[in-house]
């Protein structure tokens, strides 16, 4: 997830902020009619889980990481051999993604990015596919990002759900940042919203607790992307 005081969804010296430091305390989306949700923060600054590593596997470089956090994913990857680049809006995640090894830019996922339509995999996990609170407009933008016969790894709520609502982060002393738009989504709904869009699910998988889907431009979702990689200069943008 992203946040930054001055962006529509986080606080950069706020609760997620804070949370981005290692061995703080827990942090949750508190939504605008009570609901609270815990984040899994501590899973952002560990080792892949086993989860995350079937996400992992499925990734063909280039890899376009989607609010990246601390970097866990994009470090992996690049430690694989597998070229990956994180975006993050809130600084701190940014420089801790590079200060441990990651590469990644300071920038919203709606801001002109290295090598558009050149991923060969966009990764939205870790709630990522609430940004913004319009799911329609970021899987338009991620299918934009991804090449022809690239990729969309998305993970999706465990619940059936289709929410848009109002959110704050919120730390364990009920300190709060500023409110955003999010959303939540199911796997059902990933489904309809695929369908508007013209994308293809052409994988789908749970570990654990956890569910994810893979997404492809549905005239092109029978090729094999690692049949022509694409190269990226991220050095130009």
């Amino acid at each position: 997830m992203t946040a930054d005081e001055d962006k529509p969804y986080g606080a950069e010296q706020g609760p997620y902020a804070m949370a981005l430091l290692p061995g703080r305390g827990p942090v949750y989306l508190r939504l605008v009619d009570g609901r609270r949700i815990r984040l899994p923060v501590h899973r952002w600054h560990e080792q892949p889980t086993a989860a995350d590593t079937t996400v992992l596997e499925r990734c063909v470089g280039p890899v376009l990481d989607v609010g990246c956090g601390p970097g866990r994913m994009c470090r992996e990857l690049l430690r694989r051999g597998v070229f990956a680049l994180g975006v993050d809006i809130a600084p701190r995640a940014v420089a801790l993604t590079t200060v441990q090894g990651g590469l990644a830019l300071c920038r919203s996922v709606f801001d002109r990015l290295p090598a558009e339509s050149g991923w060969q995999t966009v990764l939205l996990i870790d709630g990522n596919i609430g940004i913004g609170g319009d799911p329609h407009s970021l899987l338009r933008r991620c299918g934009g990002l991804m090449a022809p016969a690239g990729r969309l790894v998305v993970e999706v709520d465990a619940d059936d759900i289709e929410e848009l609502c109002t959110a704050r982060f919120e730390d364990h002393q009920g300190h709060r940042g500023p409110s955003f738009p999010w959303a939540r989504l199911g796997r059902r709904a990933l489904h309809r919203v695929a369908e508007d869009l013209a994308l293809s699910i052409t994988d789908q998988w749970t570990s654990g607790h956890r569910s994810f889907l893979t997404l492809a431009h549905r005239r092109s979702s029978s090729v094999d992307p690692r049949e022509g990689p694409s190269r990226v200069r991220v050095a130009r943008v």
